[in-house]
């Protein structure tokens, strides 16, 4: 039975072209499907047939801000970038009661048969408790599921022994935890109470119903990266493969950069995303260093991370944005900070993988390509060097192991239709409402 699908998601472009991709396939399914997200992305919406709802572009542009970039180039952990971070979060609050309103306005206009969230718009959690209808969250990472196969993104990897090693793992997770039920149960206390809704009880959080019961949970990533941990719960908690948005089918890339990958030998992608850093200057001169000792040409995309350099060799092609679907596929290996997205990509690709993590679970995708084989092992963003980059880069090139690896990684991913099986888990939710 067709049904109105209500996905709110919010972030940088990794946070939302695969939840676009998700409303897609829901909308080939047969179903209604309103984006909500900030308006930077309202366009991106609309070209794929989606409706839109609009949010604020108030807390994505906030992190583009020179205090937002300093914020992240320190959430390693210096004294400064720490504090830093904190007045970001403070602000960011404060915009957030903002979005809560424009969310609603979105979701009573979408009149959803159910909600699909991304964990940075739990309020859509709250909403559907308002309208009387589930919700389904959808995330990208392991987040606030406790395990003891693995620490919480964002924290180290320890190997304790076997038995302390699980027991810090699982720590780490009920910590997270703790925090993010204090932290929402503050910022969503004032929106219920202004819409008829009981105190949030104690205990719950991003992923519970009122009851202390877990939404059922679609994982937009694929059990061949990152399987579900053995003592994770069996039951509504589906790991459907990468949701992939698709190039439009009358895409052409630029001629200059077609080009010049003709011109020479497959270069590396080198992209940090979102991800500013507290000196990008610093840091393309690091990345153009290591390119000339590796022997390797280059492609830089400048993202927000600030990559730029006026005057690059000709081994170096600087580029804004192209699909990464096409362009991994012509080049020998991607060097990122870690994000979901590019990761999928350059897994999807068969592209061994550097990734230079900066933080959160960035970490964690960074541990998944090493462990698998497709990648050297991370190179932190604290500790980048020429040096240290280089040997990453040509181990990344130059192993036929790590390479033969990352191609049979991608043939795996790239016969998954990740969304295809997302949506069949969000009908089985919404069917049980229809019919209940």
């Amino acid at each position: 039975m067709p049904m109105n699908v209500f996905i709110a998601t919010i972030g940088t472009r990794g946070d939302v072209q695969p939840y676009v991709a998700l409303g897609e396939a829901l909308h080939q399914a047969g179903h209604a499907v309103t984006i909500c997200t900030s308006t930077r992305y309202a366009a991106l919406v609309a070209e794929r047939g989606l409706q839109y709802g609009r949010l604020s572009d108030d807390l994505v542009a906030l992190i583009e801000t020179p205090e937002g970039r300093a914020a992240i180039a320190g959430a390693g952990g210096s004294a400064g970038g720490m504090r830093a971070l904190i007045r970001l979060i403070r602000t960011s609050f404060r915009i957030q009661r903002a979005l809560f309103c424009d969310g609603w306005t979105a979701a009573q206009a979408a009149n959803p048969d159910v909600v699909v969230y991304h964990p940075k718009m739990a309020i859509a959690l709250h909403y559907a408790e308002r309208l009387g209808i589930p919700a389904v969250m959808a995330t990208l990472f392991p987040t606030l599921l406790p395990t003891s196969a693995y620490p919480n993104p964002g924290f180290p990897s320890l190997n304790l022994g076997r038995r302390l090693t699980a027991t810090y793992n699982r720590a780490t997770h009920h910590l997270v935890r703790a925090v993010v039920s204090v932290v929402s149960r503050w910022l969503f206390a004032s929106w219920r109470a202004e819409h008829g809704l009981p105190p949030q009880p104690w205990g719950t959080g991003l992923l519970h119903r009122d009851d202390g019961t877990h939404v059922p949970i679609v994982n937009g990533w694929s059990a061949h990266v990152a399987p579900n941990p053995p003592d994770w719960p069996r039951q509504d908690v589906t790991t459907t493969g990468y949701w992939v948005l698709d190039r439009p089918s009358d895409w052409t890339p630029p001629s200059e950069l077609q080009a010049f990958l003709e011109a020479g030998p497959p270069p590396v992608y080198v992209g940090f995303g979102s991800m500013a850093g507290g000196d990008p200057a610093h840091t393309t001169r690091v990345v153009l260093d290591a390119l000339a000792q590796a022997g390797r040409r280059g492609v830089l995309a400048r993202g927000w991370g600030g990559l730029d350099a006026q005057d690059c060799p000709e081994s170096v092609y600087l580029l804004d944005q192209v699909p990464h679907d096409w362009l991994f596929e012509r080049v020998a290996a991607v060097v990122h900070h870690g994000g979901a997205g590019t990761t999928a990509a350059g897994l999807r690709a068969g592209c061994p993988t550097v990734v230079c993590p900066f933080f959160g679970d960035q970490l964690f995708w960074a541990r998944r390509v090493c462990d698998l084989g497709v990648g050297p092992a991370p190179v932190p963003q604290k500790h980048l060097t020429a040096p240290r980059l280089a040997d990453a880069i040509r181990q990344a090139t130059e192993r036929g192991a790590m390479r033969q690896a990352a191609a049979m990684l991608g043939r795996a991913l790239r016969r998954e239709d990740g969304a295809a099986q997302a949506v069949s888990s969000i009908e089985r939710v919404g069917t049980v409402q229809q019919h209940g």
